[in-house]
């Protein structure tokens, strides 16, 4: 092989590794740049750049700290324990269901206290037409407690129910 034979050679490799030397810059480039972009968002997460761990939550001790709002006070009206047979074709199925009602205050509560009658009737006229299948799962439980919460601001009407809760809840 003469010298320059042997010269073109060398600028072929040297033309082929030249690609391959920038593909690697920039892939070492781009990982960097991602494990900074890993980095700083775990840093703000965990509160090194004044953000809140990502809870949503003030962090305590700050100079900036956001006040603590105490929540409102409720009260809570127990209503009597019911049960009701469901809609079924075969076997007799029952629901036990023992309900607080949250409303903002005692004035409220009794309000609501003549009302008691018109309130329990909704309620079991409701339950009854419920099948073991309409409480399956959270979202049944949920649509449950909407619909007893549509109805008894209805039947108690001007005053307001803000929540109904379950204390108990049986599918026998």
């Amino acid at each position: 092989m003469s010298d320059a034979e042997q010269g073109a050679a060398e600028e072929v490799v040297a033309d082929g590794e030249a690609p391959s030397k920038k593909k690697k810059i920039i892939v070492i480039a781009a990982a960097v740049v991602v494990l900074l972009l890993v980095a700083g968002g775990a840093a703000y997460f965990l509160g090194l750049f004044g953000g809140d761990g990502g809870s949503g939550v003030p962090q305590a001790g700050g100079a900036g700290e956001a006040e603590v709002v105490p929540q409102k006070e409720v009260y809570f009206y127990d209503l009597p324990e019911m049960t009701v047979n469901l809609a079924t074709q075969g076997q007799a199925t029952y629901l036990k269901v023992h309900i607080s009602l949250e409303v903002a205050n005692r004035s409220v509560a009794d309000q609501i206290e003549p009302f008691l009658p018109r309130v329990i009737d909704a309620f079991q006229v409701y339950m009854r037409e419920l099948r073991p299948i309409d409480l399956e799962g959270s979202a049944g439980l949920f649509r449950l407690k909407e619909e007893l919460l549509r109805r008894i601001n209805v039947a108690v009407y001007p005053a307001r129910v803000d929540g109904v809760l379950f204390k108990e809840i049986l599918i026998q």
